[in-house]
C-alpha cells in the first residue's frame, strides 16, 4: 500500500466516520474501485477506526473524564456497600445507559465473519442497499419532532433501542453515527445530546472490533507497510476531529436530509454499478 493510498482511505475514513454516511461503506467502495479489498484492506480499516477513536476523545475529553470518575467511583460504592442503581447520579444513570447500549451489541459479534464478508467480497450490491437503509433511517429522523431529553434522562428501554442500530451498523454502507444519532432523536434526546451520546456510545465498539481485526492481521502475517499505518492514523485522526466539529454545527442546523439524499443517490448508484459489474463479469477498477 502507498503513503497516498493510506492517505486517501484515512481522509475518506476520518470525514465519514461521523458524517452519517457510513466509513465502512466508502471505504469499501474505495477499495473495491481501487482494487484494495480482502485481509489487508479489512486491517487497515479497522486501524483508521482507531484514529478517528483519538478524534472521539480529543472532542469530548471533559464529559469522558468525568464518566470515568463517576466509573471508579461508582466501583468504590460497589465494594463499600452504598451502590444504589435507584439513587444513582445523574452522570452514574448515563453510565447505565452506555453500559446496556454496548451490551446489545455482544451477540451481533457471534456473526462478526458474516458481516465482514459483506466488507470482503467482490460485489458491492450489498453496500447500495445498506446506503438505501441509511438514506431512509435520516429521512425519518429528520421528519421527527425535535426532543428535549438529555442523556440523563433515558431509560433502558432507549439504551436498548440505540444498541441495536448501533448492531446494525456492523453491516457496510449502514452509518453508525447515523443510526445511533436517529435511534437517539426517536428517544426524544436533544439533537446535541444525540450527537454526543452516538460519539461517545461508538468508543468502545471502535475500540473492541479495532483491536479484534488488528490481531487478525497480524496473527495472518498480513503485510501493509509501517510508514501507510503511522500516516493512515494521524491523518484519519486530524480529519475526524474537523468532521465532528463539522456535523455538531450540521445537526444545529437540522441538516440531516442533505445526508439522507447523498446517501439515497449514492445507494442508487451502488446498486446499478452492482448489476453492471455482474453483466459484463467483472468489477469496475480504476487505476489499474
Amino acid at each position: 500500500m502507498s503513503v497516498l493510498d493510506a492517505i486517501f482511505q484515512a481522509v475518506i475514513q476520518g470525514l465519514t466516520e461521523f458524517l452519517p454516511v457510513s466509513s465502512s461503506g466508502h471505504l469499501s467502495l474505495y477499495q473495491h474501485f481501487s482494487g484494495n479489498s480482502g485481509e489487508g484492506a479489512l486491517m487497515f480499516s479497522a486501524l483508521l477506526h482507531l484514529g478517528t477513536l483519538i478524534a472521539v476523545i480529543a472532542v469530548f475529553r471533559k464529559r469522558i473524564l468525568s464518566l470515568i470518575l463517576e466509573f471508579f467511583a461508582m466501583i468504590k460504592d460497589i465494594f463499600t456497600g452504598k451502590f444504589s442503581v435507584k439513587n444513582a447520579p445523574p452522570e452514574r444513570r448515563v453510565i447505565f445507559m452506555f453500559i446496556i447500549s454496548t451490551a446489545v451489541l455482544i451477540p451481533f459479534y457471534i456473526f462478526k465473519g458474516f458481516f465482514e464478508g459483506f466488507a470482503e467480497d467482490s460485489g458491492i450490491f450489498a453496500e447500495g442497499v445498506c446506503f438505501l437503509y441509511t438514506a431512509a433511517l435520516l429521512f425519518m429522523a429528520d421528519l421527527s419532532e425535535k426532543g428535549n431529553k438529555s442523556m440523563t434522562d433515558l431509560r433502558p428501554r432507549d439504551a436498548v433501542r440505540i444498541g441495536f442500530f448501533q448492531a446494525i451498523a456492523l453491516l457496510p454502507g449502514v452509518s453508525r453515527s447515523g443510526s445511533t444519532i436517529s435511534a437517539g432523536v426517536f428517544s426524544g434526546l436533544k439533537r446535541d445530546e444525540a450527537v454526543s451520546y452516538s460519539f461517545i456510545l461508538g468508543i468502545p465498539a471502535i475500540l473492541g472490533g479495532g483491536l479484534l481485526e488488528l490481531k487478525d492481521g497480524i496473527s495472518q502475517g498480513v503485510p501493509i507497510g509501517v510508514l501507510p499505518c503511522i500516516i493512515g492514523l494521524i491523518v484519519s485522526a486530524a480529519v475526524g476531529f474537523g468532521a465532528i466539529k463539522l456535523v455538531q454545527w450540521l445537526m444545529n442546523t437540522d441538516r440531516f436530509k442533505y445526508f439522507a439524499i447523498y446517501t439515497a443517490v449514492l445507494g442508487a448508484v451502488v446498486i446499478i454499478i452492482s448489476i453492471v459489474e455482474a453483466i459484463i463479469g467483472s468489477p469496475i477498477v480504476f487505476g489499474k
